[in-house]
């Protein structure tokens, strides 16, 4: 049986194939944007597509709502050195990614935000703090 035997249903669908693509992309960051941080709700061209960008994954990324619509058609580099979470380990993350490194582009993702890192605080261990310091350490008296 010769491969183009076979009928797939994402080749009756094309829909279908957009849509497990689009999933494929929010899934590389966990759903999360890859700008700021939070949950992503929309796929943005780094390099526009009225600049002559591509609906490729090395030119789409997961954004929010609110980053995808303020960095609307701009270079996505001057726009995000301009905004107030700016953070050159995800401008890293975003280079490495248009370079096709995806597996660069999460390791540096992961780093970028260490709280999604940490354990959930049921399991530190007691008396611990996230960030290392213990609460007896700061010298504070509750009333």
């Amino acid at each position: 049986m010769h491969s183009r035997d076979a009928v797939f249903l994402e080749d009756l669908c094309p829909k279908l194939r957009n849509r497990r693509w689009r999933q494929s992309i929010h899934l590389h960051t966990s759903n999360r944007c890859i700008y700021c941080g939070k949950p992503s709700e929309s796929i943005d061209h780094v390099f526009p597509l009225s600049r002559g960008g591509m609906s490729v994954t090395e030119n789409c990324v997961p954004a929010c709502l609110s980053c995808n619509g303020q960095k609307s058609d701009a270079d996505v580099f001057d726009w995000y050195r301009r905004q107030r979470f700016y953070d050159p380990r995800r401008a890293m993350a975003i280079r490495a990614w248009i370079d096709s490194d995806l597996s660069l582009a999460m390791k540096l993702l992961q780093w970028a935000q260490p709280e999604h890192n940490q354990p959930p605080h049921s399991e530190r261990p007691k008396g611990s703090h996230p960030h290392g310091d213990d609460e007896q350490n700061w010298g504070l008296r509750t009333a």
